[in-house]
């Protein structure tokens, strides 16, 4: 049976997560839609940025590509570049949706590595 100071100790710390961590995120991500609501995304920023972030993904792709580590590193390199055309022909069908993309990538890497 559980008693009430332990149901109210799951409750205080339940609490305690939401005022240290999610209000605070939470202030900053509302402070940054009011201070960033007249930018245009268009300017030279950030579309530097943009370029900058894409870059960032592609490194980590071919690192994942290139130099795997851990079970990734046991699977052969034609089955990870499979993977990665199999991600890009899902993600292009899918009108670029990220998450049908990389779903596809995943499922079908893990299918195909699954046969060695």
């Amino acid at each position: 049976m559980i008693s009430s100071g332990a149901l109210s100790g799951d409750l205080a710390a339940y609490l305690a997560l939401l005022v240290a961590g999610a209000l605070p995120n939470g202030v900053w991500r509302w402070a940054t839609v009011l201070l960033t609501a007249k930018l245009d995304d268009r300017s030279p920023v950030f579309i530097w940025v943009r370029h900058v972030a894409t870059c960032l993904v592609a490194g980590v792709v071919a690192q994942l590509l290139l130099l795997p580590s851990g079970a990734l590193a046991h699977v052969p390199i034609g089955v990870r570049f499979g993977g990665l055309v199999f991600a890009v022909a899902a993600w292009r069908l899918a009108r670029r949706n990220i998450l049908i993309g990389w779903l596809a990538g995943v499922s079908g890497l893990i299918a195909a590595a699954s046969f060695y």
